[in-house]
């Protein structure tokens, strides 16, 4: 047998223990990255559904992970007020509803900025009975009933009569119960796409006509990413983190495997069935409320001046909103349009 020179073989045991301390380093970097992790609370404004899916997407697939954020999602419901957390500092990001909600944050000088913008279209829908003659959007402005909610008619419903025609006297109140509008075939009802003509089919036993308002004009970002000015300030990698990681989720959540997504959901509401989700998921494919128009070259998520200008004249011009308020306060495009994601679209 070939003897090894004492110095090649100290040398050689040398490098094997240099190699063995190397990898024992890159372990215990590895795992004390993982330790490491920022923890950061996302909530949401209404319980867990499909409409939340890309959030839990990336919870359930590690992409929040990747980046380096250990993300817990905290549901709404008509008694809790996420929103209220997110400015008391108790939470770290927050479900925008609609944009106009930035802006009146601006006009009561919080700190708060919309950092990335889910849903490219407002889901609110007017739905009519078919074959009533109310079968077009023109058509709607000669019901008799339009069941529209407190809010709607405060918000969306302002516009509809400024810039469409339709009249306060149209107007009776939804008190969230589809059976008065069930029971009156020549009247509509105020719902989102993901959810109410879902449930006019299980509880009426037909398909409503179904109007999206944002086809119509109604030009309103919705479920907007919020956080706060000092969120950003202190945390900017976490929120690049987070607006990254969400806007992937969403991408693999509308285009690839979800089925751990909506475990994730239906274990935060078990009341949520397969069926709902399914057609929510259709919904959101079919109308493009979260991949449509300017996210088709700037990527899911997007925000650009010119739509936040042109809603806010809209919202002027209805009377919903005062003017003078400085509306680029209320949104920053540090963390969106840039195509993140669209790489994962199938």
């Amino acid at each position: 047998m070939k003897r090894i020179p004492e110095r090649q073989g100290m040398h050689d045991m040398s490098r094997t223990k240099t190699f063995a301390l190397t990898a024992m380093a890159v372990c215990l970097m590895a795992s004390g990255a993982a330790l490491a992790q920022e923890k950061m609370t996302f909530g949401t404004n209404w319980i867990a559904q499909a409409e939340h899916g890309g959030f839990y997407q990336s919870v359930a697939d590690g992409t929040y992970a990747e980046c380096g954020l250990d993300v817990t999602i905290v549901p709404g419901g008509p008694q809790v007020n996420n929103r209220a957390l997110l400015l008391a500092g108790k939470i770290d990001f927050h479900m925008g509803g609609n944009i106009q909600q930035a802006f009146s944050a601006v006009k009561e000088g919080i700190p708060l900025k919309v950092v990335a913008a889910i849903f490219q279209k407002e889901p609110q829908v007017i739905m009519t009975h078919p074959g009533q003659g109310l079968d077009t959007w023109d058509d709607l402005k000669t019901a008799p009933t339009l069941f529209i909610g407190d809010n709607g008619f405060q918000s969306f419903y302002q516009w509809m009569m400024k810039e469409h025609g339709f009249t306060a006297e149209q107007r009776k109140p939804y008190t969230f119960n589809p059976a008065p509008f069930i029971a009156d075939p020549k009247s509509g009802q105020q719902g989102y796409v993901t959810s109410e003509p879902f449930a006019i089919q299980k509880e009426g036993g037909f398909d409503p006509n179904v109007f999206l308002i944002a086809d119509h004009g109604y030009d309103s970002y919705s479920t907007t990413i919020e956080t706060m000015q000092k969120t950003i300030d202190e945390s900017p990698d976490a929120v690049k983190c987070f607006v990254e990681g969400s806007i992937k989720g969403w991408y693999n959540y509308l285009y690839g495997d979800n089925a751990a997504a909506n475990k994730l959901i239906q274990a935060d509401n078990p009341d949520m069935s397969d069926a709902q989700i399914a057609f929510s998921i259709d919904s959101m494919k079919k109308y493009g409320i979260v991949d449509s128009g300017d996210t088709e070259t700037l990527g899911i998520g997007a925000i650009t001046k010119e739509r936040i200008d042109s809603f806010y004249d809209a919202m002027v011009s209805a009377g919903v909103i005062e003017g003078g308020i400085d509306v680029d306060a209320s949104y920053t495009l540090d963390y969106v349009n840039t195509g993140v994601g669209m790489d994962l679209k199938q």
